[in-house]
């Protein structure tokens, strides 16, 4: 913890006063062009992997970069979706799933999580993906892991697409999804196609051309 709060003066005196015309914007206001999605995982730094700098990412974090679908009960995951397509405005979503993803494995062997009763019940959202991974290979296990990695982020995409703030941007041409994995030994990104519904190397070619879409 020590590190933690010399990090905080670091900061306070070398980092902020460089980013002061920033932050003082940034006061009274925001205006992020993107939803970042992604694990709880200490692992993975959204701002690090996309180079961005305050204001530019409203970044949601839980277990699994999970997006329950829709319902009539209100979760944290749904009121943050809503507020940030509704009230800011953010033209892109991003769900980004990354490699050795702890929840992934819960997903494998639910019946290992039975001392975890809330992680069991959180990763029910990961049922269709396991269920995808299973019928294409007869079985999952670890070594199905990455493929489940990547189901599961083209599932949340599936359930973004339930909430009705994200349909009504997304019928009128106002907001694009993209599907992510991040590979935390490499730092390369794998980008969804859902043209192709293969994930694709991100290159220069790719991000300019953008070719992750709703």
């Amino acid at each position: 913890m020590d590190h933690v709060i010399s990090g905080v003066a670091k900061f306070q005196k070398e980092v902020f006063p460089g980013k002061k015309a920033t932050f003082k914007k940034l006061a009274n206001g925001q205006n992020p062009e993107v939803l970042f999605i992604t694990c709880a995982d200490s692992r993975i730094d959204p701002n690090l992997v996309t180079q961005t700098e305050p204001g530019e990412l409203f970044i949601c974090r839980n277990a699994g970069n999970i997006v329950p679908p829709h319902s009539n009960q209100t979760g944290g995951m749904t009121a943050s979706i809503e507020f940030a397509v509704a009230a800011l405005g953010v033209s892109h979503i991003v769900v980004c799933g990354h490699t050795d993803c702890g929840a992934m494995k819960g997903a494998i062997n639910p019946e290992g999580l039975d001392e975890l009763p809330h992680v069991k019940e959180w990763l029910g959202h990961c049922r269709c993906a396991s269920a995808v991974v299973k019928e294409k290979c007869g079985e999952i296990g670890l070594e199905h892991l990455d493929m489940l990695t990547e189901e599961n982020v083209v599932q949340q995409l599936q359930h973004l697409r339930t909430h009705p703030a994200v349909a009504a941007k997304l019928a009128s041409g106002q907001v694009k999804l993209h599907g992510w994995v991040y590979h935390i030994e490499s730092g390369s990104v794998l980008c969804y196609n859902s043209t192709s519904g293969k994930f694709e190397p991100m290159d220069q070619v790719y991000a300019e051309s953008k070719l992750t879409s709703a």
